[in-house]
C-alpha cells in the first residue's frame, strides 16, 4: 500500500529542470500557527525571516516541503495569516517572481484541493483586476516535485514524507481529530506527546524511514528529499540517497537544504552571541557541500 502511494507521487510529480545556475532553498515543517502556546514556530520567526530575506535577495527559489502551516491545531487559515502576515507577504514576493513551489503535508493536506487553495487566496489577497486574478489563481500546492538535472536523465524526488506513513496519509482526518481535541489539551496541561507524530514518536519515525528507504531500494536507489519526521538526514556518498531537511521548529534553530551550482548542503540558522553579549543570526553548514552527481 505504501508502495502504491509513493509510486503515484513519483509518477504525478511536477517536473522542474535545474542546472548549475539554479539556487534552491528547501524548508519544511514550519507548522505556523496562531502564535499561541501551542505554536511551535513562534520562537523561530526571527530566524526564518532573516534567512528568507537573504535567500530572496540572492535569487534563490523557495521550495516548501509540506506542513508550512498548522491546520490540525487550528480550524482555519485566517488566524495563522493574521499572526504571520509579514511572512506571507514575503512569500508572495517569491511567488510573484515564479520562485516559489509548495508541497502539502499531512498537517496542511487540505491544500491538496485546488478549490480550497483558491478560496483561501481570494479571501486573503483579493485581486484588483483580471491580471492579478489570473496570477493569484495560478498558485498550486503539489504532492511531489521531480527535479530534473539539465542535460542528463538524473532525477531527484521531493516529497513531504508522509506518503510512507500510512496512518497520517490515508487517515489524516482521524489524526487531526485526536490532535485537536485530545493531544493538544494533553500537551498543554501535562506535556503529553502526540504518539501519532513521527517527530514525537521515535518508533514511528524509524518505521516511516524504513518504508521510504525500502521503496527507494526498489526504485533504483532513487534520490529522495523529504521532511515530515523533523530528523535531519544527509547521507555520505555511496549510501542510500535519502535526505531530510529537518524542520523549522527545532529549539532555537531552523534547518534546511540548499542546492547551488549542482551541489547540496545542509544548513542551520541559529542565534550566536557577539563579544558584547548581543545575539545575532548565524548560518552554520552542517553537512556538505557535495556534488549531486555522487548521489545519482
Amino acid at each position: 500500500m505504501i508502495t502504491s502511494i509513493l509510486d503515484k507521487a513519483c509518477r504525478d510529480a511536477k517536473h522542474l529542470t535545474i542546472n548549475k545556475d539554479t539556487k534552491i532553498i528547501m524548508f519544511s515543517d514550519l507548522h505556523k500557527g496562531d502564535n499561541s502556546y501551542a505554536d511551535d514556530f513562534a520562537h523561530n520567526i526571527e530566524l526564518y525571516t532573516f534567512a528568507m530575506q537573504g535567500y530572496y535577495e540572492k535569487g534563490f527559489t523557495y521550495i516548501e516541503l509540506g506542513d508550512g502551516v498548522e491546520l490540525w491545531e487550528n480550524y482555519t487559515f485566517e488566524p495563522i495569516y493574521k499572526a504571520y502576515k509579514d511572512i506571507f507577504e514575503m512569500l508572495k514576493l517569491f511567488y510573484d517572481e515564479d520562485r516559489m513551489y509548495m508541497l502539502w503535508g499531512n498537517h496542511d493536506m487540505i491544500f491538496s484541493d485546488p478549490l480550497t487553495v483558491e478560496k483561501i487566496m481570494y479571501k486573503i489577497f483579493p485581486p484588483r483586476n483580471i491580471v492579478q486574478k489570473e496570477k493569484l489563481f495560478d498558485l498550486e500546492y503539489h504532492e511531489s516535485i521531480m527535479l530534473n538535472i539539465e542535460g542528463t536523465d538524473k532525477k531527484i524526488l521531493l516529497i513531504h514524507g508522509h506518503q510512507a506513513d500510512w496512518f497520517n496519509y490515508r487517515l489524516w482526518k482521524v489524526s487531526r481529530f485526536f490532535v485537536r481535541y485530545f493531544w493538544m489539551p494533553m500537551q498543554k496541561w501535562f506535556n503529553f506527546k502526540d504518539p501519532t507524530s513521527p517527530a514525537k514518536n521515535y518508533k514511528n519515525l524509524i518505521r516511516v524511514e524504513k518504508k521510504l528507504k525500502k521503496w527507494m531500494l526498489n526504485n533504483n536507489n532513487q534520490m529522495v528529499i523529504a521532511g515530515h519526521t523533523h530528523r535531519p538526514r544527509f547521507p555520505d556518498p555511496g549510501l542510500l540517497p535519502y535526505f531530510n531537511d529537518g524542520s523549522c521548529v527545532h529549539p532555537n534553530s531552523i534547518i534546511g537544504l540548499e542546492i547551488e551550482n549542482l551541489q547540496i548542503q545542509m544548513v542551520k540558522w541559529h542565534f550566536e552571541a557577539d563579544d558584547n553579549g548581543s545575539n545575532y543570526v548565524a548560518k552554520t553548514v552542517l553537512a556538505g557541500p557535495q556534488p549531486l552527481e555522487v548521489y545519482l
